[in-house]
């Protein structure tokens, strides 16, 4: 690692993972490439599900089907709109493909109540424009302008947040795959080149917020990430992502497989509504997502290093749920004051880890 790279709290993921991808693409030279990807189908796929044999990290987990539909998507004229819950890695998954297929997920336009056409298409240096006049100097390109002409995947984050007329500016440059310039007149068009494609993500509980038109959602085809069902596999994961996280600190730091197991069994039922021993409960409106968990175990282990004895344990867990759950919703509070009083206090009779737990709860009624 470099001092520059030392020094940043979050590289892209090409940046990250650039050995992993030398190594896909030294393995890469036989396999067919699509025109304008960098990498095979086949090297994307190993590069975010993982391959042992060249030592590639999987990187997204619980359906590689989804993957398999996402890069046959990418290969075609549609758009892939990738859908979920908040939290189910949908922005990741789309930074994954396009470092692996392009080599630069930094083409991305953030979706939200301000986003204008400007954004989408283009802009101009009005100090340029005047001095010269609509010349390719003084436009400033947007990402998708920059995805066209370079044959790139673009990334479109939390579409649904822009108005309906934002949208559907897409509309169009998704299914002719040019865009016009008339301000350098007639004729004057970008063509998008071979490579270019767009993935947009959209939350569920954005539904509502600003529907896709009918017409749009033709030009993409989609994919619902879902949350990780099985506890076992969501333990193992959170362990996995914790120590990532965590990096030379890992091993300073004891993490209690009882605890982390506590903490997946709590999001797992309260994101479900339903117990392990049966019974229902109330689902909170906050996100009890896995990513969500990741950073739960990720402040009480630094709360354990630095504040504490340095032994993850259920209290923190408790403690630190009151910032995920309390939100902007009061009802939420009444939920999980159940969830406390009906289950948590029911297994802290036989386990140490879940009387730490629900002692610590108390805060939530203070």
């Amino acid at each position: 690692m470099t001092e520059k790279s030392a020094s940043v709290i979050r590289e892209s993921a090409e940046v990250r993972f650039a050995d992993e991808l030398e190594r896909l693409t030294q393995a890469d030279k036989n396999n067919p490439k699509p025109q304008g990807w960098l990498r095979s189908p086949r090297a994307v796929r190993r590069f975010i599900l993982g391959d042992d044999e060249l030592n590639i990290t999987p990187k997204f987990f619980g359906d590689d089907a989804l993957v398999d539909r996402a890069i046959v998507t990418l290969l075609g004229k549609q758009g892939l709109m990738l859908v979920g819950e908040p939290g189910t890695a949908k922005s990741m998954l789309s930074e994954l493909f396009a470092a692996a297929i392009s080599g630069d997920s930094g083409l991305t336009i953030q979706g939200t109540a301000g986003t204008t056409e400007d954004h989408i298409k283009y802009s101009w240096n009005y100090a340029l424009l005047l001095a010269e006049g609509p010349t390719q100097k003084a436009l400033v390109s947007s990402p998708l302008y920059q995805g066209m002409v370079q044959g790139k995947i673009v990334r479109f984050e939390e579409i649904t947040r822009c108005p309906p007329e934002i949208q559907d500016v897409l509309v169009s440059l998704m299914s002719e795959k040019q865009m016009m310039i008339p301000e350098m007149g007639d004729g004057a068009r970008v063509n998008a080149c071979p490579g270019f494609n767009l993935i947009g993500t959209a939350n569920l509980r954005d539904r509502g917020v600003h529907e896709m038109s009918a017409a749009l959602k033709r030009r993409f085809n989609f994919e619902t990430v879902r949350p990780i069902q099985d506890p076992a596999f969501e333990i193992e994961l959170i362990h996995t992502q914790l120590k990532r996280e965590l990096g030379d600190l890992a091993n300073a730091i004891v993490i209690p497989e009882s605890v982390i197991e506590l903490l997946v069994t709590t999001f797992q039922e309260l994101r479900s509504g339903s117990t392990r021993d049966g019974g229902n409960i109330q689902t909170p409106d906050a996100v009890m997502s896995t990513a969500e968990a990741v950073n739960v175990a990720y402040a009480c282990a630094l709360e354990a290093h630095y504040l504490g004895e340095g032994v993850l344990h259920g209290g923190a867990i408790a403690r630190q749920l009151i910032g995920v759950v309390l939100k902007d919703n009061a009802d939420d509070i009444k939920r999980i004051r159940y969830y406390m009083d009906n289950v948590a206090r029911e297994r802290a009779r036989n386990h140490e880890d879940w009387k730490a737990f629900f002692q610590a709860s108390r805060e939530f009624w203070r």
